[in-house]
Formats: C-alpha cells, sequence, structure tokens
C-alpha cells in the first residue's frame, strides 16, 4: 500500500533525477561554449576551434568535474588568462548554457 509519504518520496526523487539530468546537460554544454571561447584566444577557428571545444568537453569526464578548469588553465596560460578569469568566464557561460536549456534551445 502506498503512503502520502511514499508519493512524495517518489516525487522528490524524481525530482532529483530531472535536476541532475540538467544540471548535467548545462555543464556539457557550458563547457563546449567555454572551449569554443579558449579557442578563439588561441587563434583556432572553425573546424580546429569545434575540436577543441569537443576536448574541452571531453576532458571534463576524466576524472569527474574539474578536468576542463584544468585544461583551461594550462592552455591558456600562453595567451596571458590567468584562473580567475577563466573561473569567471565559467560561470558567466553556465548561466548562458542553463537559460538555453531551459528556453530549449
Amino acid at each position: 500500500m502506498t503512503t502520502t509519504f511514499d508519493k512524495r518520496e517518489e516525487g522528490f526523487e524524481r525530482q532529483f533525477v530531472h535536476d541532475e539530468e540538467l544540471r548535467f546537460k548545462a555543464v556539457a554544454r557550458r563547457n563546449r561554449l567555454l572551449g569554443l571561447w579558449a579557442a578563439g584566444l588561441l587563434g583556432k577557428s572553425g573546424t580546429d576551434a569545434e575540436a577543441y571545444a569537443k576536448e574541452v568537453v571531453l576532458a571534463d569526464f576524466e576524472t569527474g568535474g574539474h578536468d576542463a578548469a584544468h585544461k583551461l588553465i594550462n592552455d591558456l596560460a600562453v595567451a596571458g588568462i590567468d584562473e580567475s578569469q577563466i573561473r569567471a568566464k565559467m560561470d558567466e557561460l553556465l548561466m548562458q548554457a542553463a537559460a538555453q536549456i531551459k528556453a530549449g534551445a
């Protein structure tokens, strides 16, 4: 017999799964946008920029979430971009990515 408590718990679980899926999509999109931004700073364009953005997205899967930042910190040092600038851009693009996902883009 299902109780009201069980129904509430199932609802919270569904909401949690939904929120985590949105978060995953937003972070992946943010990393792609971040990769394209960084590619431009490194003088890459077209297919080279797209390939670099893909590298940034894939880097985040290597150990669970912070490798994209480390990759960019290392790669953008030659362009004179420091960690604080990268982190600020990450925050900005996460908001942009989340808005795009919510808008269905």
